[in-house]
């Protein structure tokens, strides 16, 4: 058996190692993310972002919930704990701010807020590999679109102050900045993807927007989700908003070889699934033992599937059923030991391992959430699957 087979093998053995309890106030789990652990494995922490613009932080092992941050004046877009210490935790609102909060202070008052300039709404953002530098995407707002740089040092030292953006992109997308993406071992290097259809590669370190643009890949659709893949993760890819998948080799840049790895109009007719169906991609994750990348996509009855990638398409590895009863919106791999977080319309947070077997009592419940910013968090528009090609 190839390591790919191996993986692939895993994978498809996730099964549910624990589920979160129901909260008072359930809410859609739109983004989450798991810490790495200072100390040991087990102070392994998650957190979410809800569509009732709080923030919960769980213990990754039990999902027992530990606190929750609800004093956000806006719409959450993104949580983000710091690489290299898993009490600083981050958070981009529509109100034009990322803040950032230390989970070890049993306060709602953020350690720290980055504050954007007056017409921001931010709809993304991420923090560098090695924690020095925060970007934020922003709405277009007439006729403007930013990538905005924070300075995140010194950030545990100097409580509840507000810091000035270092600056700002504002030539290389015309609509929305949906994602923003660092590249996981440079930190002067960072991606971004819009509803402009581009996805664009910087080098921060130069001195000037058009010096930094180092590439632009055109998915000719609304982007969705965006990550780095391949050895030294010289590769970018996209997911879209209308399920397609575009995957590129920023490597070939300086060659005669086209850069463009795959281009796939709509995974929902590329894939085929016995006895089920696609109604939806979630993102990506890449596999580095198995030199591999993967597509999450699911159903709107919470099945999760899980797709192989390569420049000859795209294939089932397997389908994680029996959790989720709604949309899944968001998860978070963890390769130290293969497992998987994801979150969904259910408002439930669910934890699967290779081989688990779930031991709580606790029942799948279908929750139908009205939620007062569903119409501002992404909603797959079903005309879309159906539409005429």
């Amino acid at each position: 058996m190839t390591a790919v087979e191996k993986i692939e093998e895993q994978l498809a053995s996730l099964r549910i190692a624990k589920r979160s309890a129901l909260s008072e106030e359930p809410a859609y789990v739109l983004d989450v993310d798991v810490s790495n652990p200072a100390q040991s494995e087990s102070s392994r922490l998650v957190a979410v972002s809800c569509s009732n613009k709080s923030i919960r932080v769980y213990n990754r092992e039990t999902l027992n919930f530990l606190r929750e941050y609800s004093s956000h004046p806006g719409v959450l877009n993104g949580v983000r704990f710091a690489h290299a210490c898993d009490s600083v935790l981050f958070s981009a609102c529509s109100d034009g701010t990322v803040r950032c909060w230390d989970i070890r202070l049993a306060t709602q008052q953020a350690a720290q807020v980055f504050s954007g300039y007056p017409s921001n709404v931010f709809i993304s953002f991420d923090i560098s590999c090695n924690d020095l530098i925060i970007c934020a995407g922003t709405e277009k707002v007439e006729k403007d679109a930013f990538l905005v740089f924070w300075d995140a040092r010194g950030i545990t030292n100097c409580a509840s102050t507000t810091r000035e953006p270092l600056g700002v992109y504002s030539e290389s997308h015309n609509d929305d900045v949906t994602k923003i993406c660092f590249h996981p071992v440079k930190p002067n290097s960072v991606a971004s993807g819009s509803t402009d259809g581009l996805v664009n590669v910087f080098d921060i370190n130069k001195d000037n927007e058009d010096d930094a643009l180092i590439s632009t890949c055109n998915s000719d659709s609304s982007v969705s989700f965006i990550g780095w893949s391949g050895k030294d993760y010289k590769e970018v890819y996209c997911v879209t908003h209308d399920e397609g998948f575009c995957w590129w080799d920023i490597a070939q840049l300086d060659t005669e070889e086209s850069i463009t790895l795959s281009h796939v109009l709509d995974v929902r007719d590329a894939v085929c699934i016995e006895n089920d169906t696609l109604n939806y991609l979630v993102g990506g994750l890449y596999h580095e033992k198995a030199d591999k990348l993967f597509l999450l996509g699911g159903t709107s009855t919470g099945n999760i599937h899980l797709l192989g990638c390569s420049t000859d398409g795209l294939s089932l590895v397997g389908s994680l059923c029996g959790g989720h009863s709604a949309t899944v919106r968001s998860f978070c791999w963890n390769a130290a030991d293969e497992s998987l977080v994801t979150g969904g319309e259910d408002a439930q947070l669910l934890l699967w391992k290779p081989g688990a077997v779930e031991r709580s009592l606790a029942k799948k419940t279908s929750l139908k959430i009205a939620s007062s910013v569903q119409k501002r968090v992404r909603v797959h528009n079903s005309s879309l699957k159906s539409r005429k090609k």
